[in-house]
């Protein structure tokens, strides 16, 4: 079998499940073989080895049976850098890139600064501001000891291990100061609606990382009650919330931190994303 005829196989297969059914094949592939995408575009009729093959057939069955792309892989690209991730922790989503900017925006507000995010997961969050802003201190939190062993290999992949400090405990316990920024993706699904995620969501990433409550607005109840004695003064916090959720997180915002100046920012959808508040 050559890399073109089995990249059109794992398209055809592909197809009914995913609609980047072709990028999806020369992501397995390259994996197989360890060569880069743009190799195997160029070299389409190099034959496969029978050991190629046959890891190649056993990604694909994976990915058929709705496992994630990035666990088979092992990474995910995040603010234009790679991320290993794996079943302990949830799957980096380009929406929450939105986080990123915005906590970059008021960053410059600060001439020294100290960031917390909170539940880091794989550590996307936190490493991508560190590696924009090397002047930075950044405590990062996850009540997970699982998702921070993930969060640890990102921090020494990318180099940041000395300014990204992980701490295990629940929301905003653990930090060891005041910050003047805090960023945090919790979980906002309601509970109910996790049953009606697509399979490779609901049966493949960690439910703690989704699972929100009721209402999926639990969690960041809990936050925001933390939030006047970990944020110093004139600091910011940025939340990224679910569809729908931006006037019942503003409310809840306004009656936990009636000083707070609040606002929205929609994703590149147009769906209100980012909650941000700023400690008068």
């Amino acid at each position: 079998m050559t890399a073109s005829q089995a990249l059109s196989w794992a398209r055809q297969e592909l197809n009914p499940i995913t609609n980047q059914a072709f990028w999806e094949a020369l992501a397995l592939l390259a994996q197989a073989t360890h060569r880069d995408k743009e190799q195997l575009l160029t070299y389409k009729e190099w034959q496969l080895s029978s050991e190629v093959e046959a890891a190649f057939a056993a990604y694909l069955r994976r990915r058929l049976n709705h496992e994630p792309l990035a666990y088979i892989i092992g990474y995910k690209e995040f603010y234009g850098m790679d991320f290993y991730v794996d079943r302990r922790v949830l799957i980096p989503r380009p929406e929450t890139e939105l986080l990123v900017e915005e906590a970059l925006k008021v960053a410059t507000f600060f001439p020294e600064l100290a960031i917390a995010d909170i539940g880091t997961g794989c550590g996307a969050i936190a490493i991508s501001l560190a590696m924009k802003l090397p002047q930075s201190q950044i405590y990062a939190t996850d009540n997970s000891p699982q998702a921070l062993g993930v969060a640890r290999i990102n921090c020494q992949r990318h180099g940041v291990e000395a300014r990204v400090c992980l701490f295990q405990g629940d929301m905003l316990s653990p930090l060891p100061q005041k910050v003047s920024i805090i960023v945090s993706n919790l979980p906002y699904i309601p509970t109910d609606e996790i049953k009606n995620l697509p399979p490779e969501i609901s049966l493949s990433e960690p439910l703690a990382a989704l699972d929100g409550g009721k209402e999926g607005l639990e969690k960041i109840a809990a936050f925001l009650a933390e939030v006047p004695d970990n944020l110093a003064p004139g600091g910011y916090f940025l939340l990224e919330v679910g569809q729908g959720q931006d006037i019942q997180v503003q409310a809840m915002t306004q009656r936990a931190l009636p000083q707070a100046e609040v606002r929205v920012f929609p994703d590149l959808a147009g769906i209100p994303r980012v909650v941000s508040g700023r400690l008068s």
